[in-house]
C-alpha cells in the first residue's frame, strides 16, 4: 500500500521515534495460531481512523486508498469517482450526507452502523444490531437502535481493520431526506393552521435542519437514497418515552449481570402515542430483548478506552454534539411500507400482504456482504489491512423470517 499520510502528516508535533531494532517473534507462535506483536501493529488506515495519524485531507486520502484496494466482482457497485462526488457535494453546513457501515467488532459482534450527517463536521449515529429492515411481510419487522458516539463526517469515507477495532466495511452510502411524519386523521391540518407559503417554506427547508428538528422530537421518517438500497426505501425510527433521557450515561461497570429470561420484563404493549401512521409496532420479544442486552454488554466492554470528554459530550474529537445525541437510548426501527413504495392487497393471491415495486432483501452478515464501494468482504478488508489471527464474536445470525 503507498503510504500517503507521510505527504499530509501535520508536522508539528513531530512523530515519535520507533527502536530502530523490530521486535523478533518465533515462527511457532504463528504456526500456533497465535498473536504476535507485529500481528498487532495498525495499517496507516486504521490509525487515522483512531486519530493516532492526523490528515488534512481524508477525502483525497481514501479516495486514493480504496482505490488501490477495490475488486473486481459482479457485486452491486458504485464508482470511486461517484463515491468521491457525493462525499464531497455534501462538504458543507448543510450537507445531508449518509454511510451505512457493517462493523465486525471483535467484543460487540457484528452490527450495522447508521452515520447521518447533522452539521459540517459530524453526523449523529446508530448501532443496528442486524441491520436494516428489507422484508414488508416480515414477521419481525422491528429493529433496534443504540445511540452512540457523534462521529465525525470523514469517518464516512473509512474502510479499515485492526485487532482493536475489527473490520469496517462500506455498506452502502449517499443522501437522506426526512419525510414529514404522517398525522392521524384526527389530526389532519385544516385550511387555516398552515398557509401554502408555508407549507412551501418546510419543503425548502435544508434536510439536515428537518433531520435536527425529527430527531429532537424523536421520530424520523428517513428515506435513504443509498447505492443498494431500492429506489425511495425509507424507514421510521422512534424513541419510546420510557426509552428517553436527556443525561449521558455514566461508565459502565466493568461486569454487568445477566438477564435472566424468567425476570425479564414483560413485552410493552405499544400505545396509540407511541404508533406512527403505519406502525404496526410489535414490541420485541422476551428472547429479541435478552439479545439485544447482550449487545449492549458488549457495546459497554469496548468503551473502557474511551476518555472522560468522550463520554460526557458524547462525541469523539474533532466532531461537536449540537444534534443532543444521548449514549446507547434504544431506538425502534421499523420499514415506512406507504412512503417506501407498498400497499396492502385487498384481492387476489396476495391479499392481506404489503405488495410494491421492489423484492425483499436481507441483510446476511460479515460471510455474505461486500463493500458498495471496494467490492470487498469483511475478510478481504482484514488481509488487506495486514490482520492476523482476528477472533471474533460469534453466534450472529441474519433476520431471514
Amino acid at each position: 500500500m503507498v503510504r500517503l499520510a507521510s505527504l499530509v502528516r501535520d508536522v508539528s508535533p513531530p512523530t515519535r521515534k520507533h527502536a530502530s531494532a523490530p521486535a523478533v517473534c518465533s515462527s511457532s507462535a504463528h504456526e500456533r495460531g497465535q498473536t504476535t506483536p507485529s500481528d498487532l501493529k495498525k495499517s496507516e488506515a486504521a490509525a487515522i481512523e483512531a486519530h493516532e495519524i492526523v490528515i488534512r485531507d481524508h477525502l483525497a486520502y481514501f479516495v486514493q486508498h480504496l482505490s488501490s484496494v477495490s475488486r473486481t466482482n459482479p457485486k452491486p457497485r458504485i464508482t470511486i469517482e461517484q463515491f468521491a462526488d457525493t462525499y464531497q457535494r455534501n462538504q458543507h453546513s448543510r450537507g445531508a450526507h449518509f454511510v451505512i457501515h457493517q462493523h465486525d467488532h471483535p467484543v460487540a459482534g457484528v452490527h450495522y452502523d447508521l452515520r447521518l450527517q447533522f452539521s459540517e463536521t459530524s453526523t449523529v449515529s446508530w448501532a443496528i444490531p442486524y441491520g436494516l429492515p428489507g422484508n414488508a411481510n416480515s414477521l419481525r419487522p422491528n429493529r433496534m437502535a443504540i445511540e452512540t458516539r457523534v462521529h465525525n463526517l470523514w469517518n464516512n469515507l473509512i474502510e479499515s481493520a485492526s485487532h482493536a477495532t475489527g473490520s469496517l466495511l462500506i455498506w452502502d452510502t449517499g443522501e437522506y431526506e426526512v419525510l414529514d411524519r404522517p398525522q392521524p386523521r384526527s389530526y389532519k391540518n385544516t385550511d387555516d393552521e398552515l398557509s401554502d407559503a408555508e407549507s412551501q417554506d418546510m419543503k425548502h427547508e435544508p434536510q439536515h435542519e428537518r433531520l435536527i428538528k425529527a430527531f429532537q422530537s424523536r421520530h424520523i421518517h428517513l428515506r435513504l437514497h443509498g447505492a443498494r438500497l431500492p429506489k425511495n426505501y425509507t424507514i421510521a425510527m422512534r424513541l419510546p418515552s420510557h426509552n428517553d433521557r436527556t443525561d449521558q450515561p455514566k461508565k459502565p461497570a466493568r461486569k454487568r449481570r445477566r438477564v435472566d429470561p424468567a425476570m425479564a420484563r414483560k413485552p410493552r404493549t405499544a400505545t396509540s402515542s407511541d404508533d406512527d401512521s403505519d406502525a404496526e409496532v410489535a414490541v420485541s420479544s422476551i428472547q429479541e430483548e435478552i439479545i439485544e442486552e447482550e449487545h449492549l454488554d458488549a457495546a459497554n466492554a469496548s468503551e473502557d478506552d474511551e476518555d472522560t470528554a468522550t463520554r460526557m459530550n458524547n462525541a469523539y474529537t474533532g466532531a461537536s454534539n449540537t444534534i443532543g445525541s444521548i449514549h446507547q437510548r434504544h431506538w425502534f426501527v421499523s420499514l415506512d411500507r406507504p412512503n417506501s413504495g407498498f400497499h396492502k392487497a385487498r384481492s387476489g393471491p396476495d391479499s392481506g400482504r404489503w405488495v410494491g415495486d421492489w423484492e425483499p432483501f436481507y441483510v446476511r452478515g460479515r460471510d455474505h456482504e461486500h463493500s458498495i464501494v471496494t467490492g470487498r468482504n469483511a475478510d478481504d478488508i482484514m488481509a488487506d489491512e495486514g490482520v492476523k489471527s482476528f477472533v471474533g464474536r460469534k453466534m450472529w445470525r441474519p433476520i431471514m423470517e
